[in-house]
């Protein structure tokens, strides 16, 4: 009898992690995929010409120096000290944001995090979407919530390119987060949707790419390693062959 509730049990576990697992593949189907390609120059040098104008405002890259950005994106100090460098550092320093800690704690009530391992932390897909999912919100202190990160203190930094966007309620759940159907464009951005997806994609891929800087030459020597590896296994096997032929 013992048995029989000891496997029962073990079944009833095995059942809630199933419906569990099924949950959390539910939630992660509804987010957007977004195919980032961090050796696509082109994109890493749009992506940090939208993060270095729109967000380093209040974000930092703690872990990126601008001399490392302009190696990695194939351009010379000059143009980054032009086009990327707002606070007056150093081209080897890092990249800390333009906003003071005590200017932000006064103006959003906490500090806003360092970028530098977003990604790594949250994942491009959860980012892409997140940036995709401002909506006007009166109740709000900034005026802005976010279907991705309900009530956070960050108001949408791109609302100009992207254009201003009002939540669509469920009947009789007017004000209701939890049944938000979709949101709609209440006013036109200086881009078209298409155009801002892409804008998006940039910024997300520069934030990957800062995530693991090192992620090119990475995947780039593992290709030198893997065929290294099948040489040197080639030569141990005639070795080995030559070693043992006249053991019988």
């Amino acid at each position: 009898m013992n048995r029989y509730f000891s496997l029962l049990r073990r079944f009833a576990v095995l059942i809630c992690l199933l419906l569990s697992a099924s949950g959390v593949l539910a939630q992660e189907a509804e987010t957007p995929e977004v195919n980032v390609h961090v050796d696509n120059v082109a994109a890493l040098q749009r992506g940090a010409k939208l993060f270095f104008n729109y967000c380093s405002g209040c974000h930092s890259l703690k872990f990126m120096r601008y001399s490392r950005i302009a190696s990695d994106l194939h351009l010379s100090d000059a143009e980054v000290m032009k086009n990327l460098v707002f606070t007056g550092v150093k081209v080897g320093e890092p990249a800390v944001a333009n906003m003071p800690p005590a200017k932000a704690m006064q103006f959003f009530g906490k500090a806003p995090p360092d970028l530098s391992l977003e990604a790594r932390a949250r994942g491009p897909n959860w980012i892409y979407a997140y940036l995709k999912s401002f909506y006007l919100d009166p109740s709000r202190p900034v005026g802005w919530n976010n279907t991705v990160f309900p009530n956070a203190s960050m108001p949408n930094p791109l609302w100009e390119l992207q254009g201003v966007q009002k939540a669509v309620y469920a009947s009789g759940k007017q004000g209701d987060e939890s049944h938000i159907e979709k949101l709609e464009l209440a006013k036109d951005g200086t881009m078209t949707p298409m155009q801002y997806d892409d804008a998006v994609r940039d910024l997300v891929t520069f934030l990957t790419y800062v995530g693991e800087p090192a992620a090119l030459k990475r995947e780039s020597m593992g290709v030198w390693v893997i065929l290294y590896l099948a040489a040197f296994t080639f030569l141990a096997f005639l070795l080995k062959r030559e070693y043992w032929k006249d053991v019988h």
